[in-house]
Formats: C-alpha cells, structure tokens, sequence
C-alpha cells in the first residue's frame, strides 16, 4: 500500500465526526519483514533529512501527540524517531501540571521547551489538554486560578482555541512548523492493550487505576477531541489522524507524515565560501605534513 499522508490530514474547516475515521486502516505493510523494511527505510530517510534540518538551521520542527491512554503514542515515538540525532531532538512528555505552572498561563509550561531553529521537538501530550482533559474535567479549572469572570464554560473553550491557533500562527511566521497526530484508537482495543498491562509483568507499571476511571468518560472525549481537531486543525498546523489499533501501520504513517513534512521545508546544507575553502585546504596541508 502506497502511503500518502494527505490522506489523513483533517482539512481545515472540516467537522470532524470521529466514528467516520477508521481505528484500523488498510494493511501498510504485507508482513512482519516487509514493515521492519520499510520502517527501517523511513527510519533512515529521517536520519538524513534530519542532520540538513539541523545543518540548515533555518526552521523548527515541532511534532505534537495526542490519543487515549494506550494508543501507542511512546512507542511511535520511539520507533519512528529511532534513528534521529539525539543532539537535535528533545521529547517532552506532560502530566498534571504543578503548582508552579498552574501560576501562569496554560501555555507557559509548552512555550518554556519550544524547539529550536534546526532542531525537532517532540511532545508526547502537550497543551492540547487543557481544551480536552479539563473539559472532560472542568472542575479542574478551579486550580488554575483563573478569575471567576474568566472561567465561563459556554466560551473558554473556544477562546482556547483561538489562543493556541494564534500561537501556532505565530509559530509558523517565525519558522517553526507545527505536526499534530491524533492516534485514533477504538474502545475495544485499549481494553486488550489494558489486560495485556495486567498480564505481562514487565508492563504493569504503566497500568494505573487513573487509567480505568478515565475509560468511563469515553464519549466525552471522543466529543472533546472531535471539536479540537475541528477548531484547531488549520493550513499551518494540521492535524493527522492515525488509525491505531495497528501499531506497526500506525508507526509507518507517522514516520511518512514526519518524513513529508520534513521534506517540504527549503533546506539546504550551507554553502562554503572561497575563504573558508582556502582555510579548510590550509587545514588539509597541515594535516598532510
């Protein structure tokens, strides 16, 4: 299967229903050998692509997921950036917020760890949760210490979302692109990718009893994304959804959205100049002596 990443990127303006988004997509891969070869080979694309990024240095990469618990959002992220310069990659993962970054805006503790000018940064959830954890929890506003007057349910939401679409557009117009994947995962399987937790001792940290309690808000989160991806996916920042009960094809169409964006930024390797080609020959003949 050929992949194109267009095919999963939410057009702006588009209502997005989820139950019209598939969980499980076509095969990407015919077998276990064919999809460790091409994820190798999208694994060594990015490797090159990414040292012109860092040696180009004119733009920031800035790749945001999101998803439910257990939708594989480390495991992609660790597959698909396996072969990237550590040097020029940062990866952020956020939790609940601390007393200290509940002082300040929502933005604030995202904007602290931006990526810089030839460099990737990751976030594995980001500040997308405050307009779907805390509006699946809007009690949760109450520890942001926000002025009463402000925390009018029937409008914060949609002027967070005109404050992270304005930060985005302002990202964009200082160089940094902004990648969001949604990895679309159904009810059904995080159950399975739960029981397995429970099961497989090595993976019994990553299974908490938070875990469960948040299964029983399903719908409201399914209808909480919905509205982000429709309010916020725009021309300068898509948002992709990535059908994830398959991991393996889930990591090959992340890899193939990260490899296109990449590649449509105007890169090139900076250009020598007669001076510092006679340097580098001076260099040449020390070295020779």
């Amino acid at each position: 299967m050929k992949l194109a990443s267009n095919d999963y990127r939410v057009e702006p303006g588009k209502k997005v229903k989820l139950d019209e988004w598939p969980t499980v997509g076509k095969a990407v891969a015919k077998s276990k050998e064919d999809y460790q070869e091409l994820l190798a080979k999208h694994v060594s694309e990015l490797s090159k692509l990414q040292q012109l990024h860092y040696a180009s240095n004119k733009y920031a990469l800035l790749i945001v997921f999101q998803g439910m618990d257990g939708a594989g959002k480390d495991g992609a992220i660790r597959h698909v950036m396996s072969g990237v310069n550590p040097e020029g990659c940062e990866v952020y993962s956020f939790k609940q917020p601390s007393a200290n970054e509940l002082e300040h805006d929502f933005l604030w503790r995202t904007t602290r760890v931006l990526p810089e000018r030839g460099r990737i940064g990751i976030f594995n959830r980001s500040y997308y949760e405050e307009v779907l954890v805390v509006r699946v929890h809007p009690e949760m506003l109450l520890s942001q210490g926000l002025p009463e007057e402000l925390r009018d349910e029937k409008n914060i939401w949609e002027e967070r979302y005109r404050s992270i679409v304005d930060l985005e557009r302002h990202l964009y117009r200082n160089g940094t692109r902004t990648v969001k994947v949604f990895l679309h995962l159904s009810k059904g399987e995080q159950r399975k990718r739960f029981v397995a937790r429970i099961d497989d001792a090595g993976k019994n940290w990553k299974f908490s009893a938070a875990d469960i309690h948040e299964r029983k808000f399903w719908k409201d989160y399914q209808k909480a994304y919905e509205d982000c991806l429709s309010a916020t996916s725009t021309q300068h920042a898509p948002w992709y959804v990535v059908p994830a009960d398959d991991k393996e094809s889930a990591r090959l169409i992340v890899s193939r959205i990260v490899l296109d964006s990449l590649s449509e930024l105007k890169m090139a390797y900076p250009k020598t100049t007669g001076k510092r080609r006679g340097e580098l020959e001076s260099i040449r003949e020390q070295l020779e002596k």
